[in-house]
Parts: C-alpha cells; structure tokens; sequence
C-alpha cells in the first residue's frame, strides 16, 4: 500500500488528480469537437504517449524497465475500454451531459461494488450523494430542449463503468507508478488490436495530435499515476463521491479555456454540489 498520506498531502494530491480527470474532457472536446483529429486516432495518441512518459519516469526512478507478464491485464482492458469509449462519445455529446453520464455511471457503480464488498455506506455519506446529484442535475438539465444519441450516452455509461473497475483495483495497488505504467503498456496493445479489427480510415492533424499527446502526457499518465497513490488510502464510497467534482471542474475548464457562458446556473449548482461532497466526506467523529 502506497505510505500513509498526512490529510494535507492526501487532500491535495486528490484535488490534483480530480483536476487532471476534468482536463481531459476538455481536452477531448477541443480535440474531437473541431475535428483537428478522429476518436480512435486520439485515443491511440493518449495511451502511446502516456505509456512513453510512464515508461521515462519509470525508468528514471528504477534505472530500468520491467513489466509484468501476468499482472494488470484486466486494469490495463478496463484503461482502454474507458479511453476508447470516452473519445467515441464526445462525438456527439457535449462536455457537460458527458461529464454527468461518466462520472454518474462511476459512483453508481462504484457504490454498488462497496456494498457488494460490504463496505458501510452511512446517513451521512447517502445524504452527500443525495445532495450532490440534486446539483447535478439543476447543472448539467437546465429547462431547455435538447436531442440525445443513445448511442453515444451508451458508450459513455461504458466508459464510466470501465473507470469504476480501473479505481476499484488501484485500491489494491503497492507500487502507483509501476502498476499504471503496466496499464498504460498493454493498454496500447489493446489499442492497436481495436485498429486492426475495426479502423479503416483515420484523420490526424498537428493540432489534434498535440491535444492527444497533452491529454495522455501530461492529465493521463501523472493524474493516473497520483490517482492510484491515493486510492488505497480511501474508501470506495468515498473515492467515488469526490468524482462528483469532477463535472463541475470539467465546465469550469469550459468556460475559461474554450469561452463557454458562465451562469447562475453553474453557480449555484457548483455551491450545491460542493455542500454535497463536504457532507458525504468530512469526518463526524467517524471514520470516513
């Protein structure tokens, strides 16, 4: 298990990794939304390019490169089940339902999981969860009418319960940097069997490429690497209630970065959810 984190460090290192899960939306949308690249093509660029920096920093920290054979094969699908199934989905979806479908799917089924392993789920942490979704959804459904694809809201739902499956078995990590490397590595195997089955055409831009290369480098591969060196020190229910975050940070991104309006609606959804996150994960004299 990763060593024990103080609260300050534990605190940071998660808000630090929840910040790189939102960048990638954002990253993806520029990427996919103006057609610099296609989907599978950013999500070859993503996992290649996260496997060449954790390869680096592994190398780096080791002074060599040993892989596993038999360890993470199922991490490493569930990487690329996520990966390949989010850059397909940001096709037709936009950053906001799809942040919502993703890591709604997540904590739905990440809690289904802890309370399949037993893992206590209190008044506290359900009146959270109850209160976070209810700013969820006054964010991410204002009262106005819009078209879904079913397939699309599909592949994202795939890709939140892919990523459920990816945290669950970090919690059982010992070494965060060797074993997302591992991932990554035999992700991209996986990867390239995908292009070989089922791509025939690709388009790829500088631009699109960079994106990908920015997604995967850098809010990949580290905010990987940090999210599975702070998992094992959180319960299932609660690593899954603080991805609820993630939506809100994925529109603030939005706003800043690509010019989206900023609201009273994302205002006042944001306090809402936040309000939800600190009732689900502030101790009460319990243990969290």
């Amino acid at each position: 298990m990763s060593k024990k984190l103080t609260l300050f460090w534990l605190l940071s290192l998660t808000a630090l990794a929840l910040i790189f899960l939102s960048a990638n939306s954002i990253l993806a949308k520029a990427a996919l939304v103006n057609e610099t690249i296609d989907a599978y093509s950013f999500t070859f660029f993503r996992i290649s390019s996260g496997s060449l920096t954790l390869l680096t920093l592994l190398y780096i920290k080791q002074k060599n490169i040993t892989l596993s054979k038999n360890k993470n094969w199922l991490s490493a699908f569930m990487l690329f089940v996520y990966a390949i199934a989010f850059s397909y989905s940001y096709l037709s979806l936009e950053a906001g339902l799809g942040t919502l479908l993703l890591f709604g799917v997540v904590q739905l089924s990440m809690i289904l999981i802890a309370v399949f392993k037993k893992e206590s789920i209190n008044l506290q942490k359900m009146v959270g969860i109850t209160v976070a979704f209810t700013g969820l959804a006054y964010l991410l459904f204002p009262n106005e009418e819009f078209e879904l694809s079913l397939f699309h809201c599909f592949l994202m739902s795939l890709s939140g319960i892919a990523w459920a499956v990816y945290s669950i078995l970090g919690k059982e990590s010992k070494d965060a940097l060797f074993d997302t490397t591992d991932n990554f590595v035999k992700a991209t195997f996986f990867v390239i069997i995908f292009y070989l089955l089922f791509i025939d055409d690709v388009l790829v831009t500088k631009e699109g490429v960079l994106l990908a290369i920015a997604s995967g480098s850098i809010t990949s591969a580290i905010g990987y690497v940090i999210w599975y060196y702070v998992l094992p020190q959180l319960k299932i229910v609660t690593a899954s209630i603080i991805q609820l975050i993630v939506p809100v940070i994925a529109i603030f991104f939005s706003v800043i970065f690509l010019k989206e309006q900023l609201t009273y609606t994302l205002i006042l959804s944001t306090a809402i959810i936040l309000g939800g996150i600190s009732i689900a994960v502030v101790k009460r004299n319990t243990n969290n």
